[in-house]
């Protein structure tokens, strides 16, 4: 029975590594939320991708069977009939395009985490410090 009572700190070891572990480790909740948090992210993004992608159909369509819009589309890019006269400003720069916005690259976080090493060396040590304190109390009591 006397013992059995120095098993008491291999069992808060272990329950230090399973708590760490659980919170703080490279599976546990903080690192999963932080992937939730990079995966609303990443759906922002598709979002935002099938908006660009609707309004680009959009324009191709009407640039495939209105003429009046072919023509305008032209003129905004600079061309023009034969007929047509243009006076350029210097100094305006370029006329620009409508149809330039392209979508981002949004690359996935990677989840902050505590290494394994670290925490089997904290459930380590927090082991040694509890036999330590039982040492010491066992030592007291004798005197």
């Amino acid at each position: 029975m006397k013992a059995l009572k120095y098993l008491l700190p291999l069992w808060i070891s272990i329950a230090v590594y399973s708590v760490l572990s659980l919170f703080y480790g490279a599976m546990g909740l903080s690192a999963y939320e932080q992937l939730l948090f990079g995966r609303d992210i990443q759906w922002a993004n598709i979002k935002k991708l099938g908006a660009i992608n609707s309004e680009l159909e959009n324009a191709q369509n009407n640039l495939l069977y209105d003429r009046e819009i072919i023509t305008i589309h032209a003129q905004s890019l600079g061309y023009g009939k034969d007929d047509e006269n243009y006076i350029r400003i210097v100094g305006l720069g370029s006329p620009k395009n409508p149809y330039t916005a392209i979508g981002e690259i949004i690359p996935a976080p990677f989840p902050g985490f505590i290494s394994d090493k670290i925490i089997k060396v904290c459930a380590l040590i927090t082991g040694i410090t509890v036999l330590a304190i039982q040492l010491f109390l066992n030592l007291l009591r004798r005197q």
